[in-house]
């Protein structure tokens, strides 16, 4: 891992990579913990700055204490992640790991014990009001189509879309284009962002 975080870092934060300099609390951080659980896994740089300079840790123990109170008791179900320090520039740096979870799907408890599905769009955690299970395996001709091409290629460049973008886009009514966002959800490409309305649709993985 020492080799392969410059690696890591250079990649910049995405729907898989977040950085942070530090915990602030720990309920902040079970958003994202939740978001990584109930989108593709992810892994979490703890003593990287937004901008990925290596500012380190000061203290394991409290950080992992954070962690680990967010991991067992802000996230519902609670998740289980993995762990190791690693040193980069001389200075200690936190990398979480956390599995796309089979327990799907968490819930994230703020300090108002309000429970929140998170989602992993590009590199944000976004709330969302539930989250549609893969139902069925993908259809590899529907994923070929032009159309769902042309989506794939609109969702790479814009963090969503929304069946009135869509049917616009490829020209097909507005009951057609949220059939096709339904499907697509079905078969985990996409991830359904219903808060706040109206219903917008992300890729699960950039």
């Amino acid at each position: 891992m020492v080799s392969k975080l410059p690696d890591l870092i250079a990649q910049g934060e995405g729907s898989r990579l977040e950085f942070k300099s530090t915990i602030s609390t720990p309920a902040r951080i079970a958003r994202t913990l939740c978001a990584f659980a109930n989108t593709a896994g992810g892994t979490l740089l703890i003593g990287v700055d937004d901008d990925g300079k290596i500012s380190g840790i000061q203290s394991e123990i409290r950080e992992m204490r954070k962690i680990e109170q967010a991991t067992d008791l802000l996230v519902e179900p609670p998740i289980t992640v993995s762990y190791e320090v690693v040193y980069a520039d001389g200075r200690p740096v936190l990398v979480i790991d956390v599995p796309e979870s089979t327990e799907k799907p968490h819930y994230a408890v703020d300090d108002q014990g309000r429970r929140t599905i998170y989602v992993r769009v590009k590199d944000k955690s976004v709330p969302t009001n539930k989250l549609i299970m893969e139902q069925d395996s993908a259809d590899k001709t529907l994923l070929q189509s032009p159309n769902v091409r042309t989506l794939v290629q609109y969702l790479r460049k814009n963090d969503y879309i929304t069946a009135d973008r869509l049917a616009k886009l490829i020209n097909i009514s507005d009951y057609r284009a949220n059939k096709l966002l339904r499907q697509l959800t079905e078969q985990g490409l996409l991830l359904l962002i219903d808060k706040p309305r109206p219903a917008r649709f992300a890729l699960k993985v950039n």
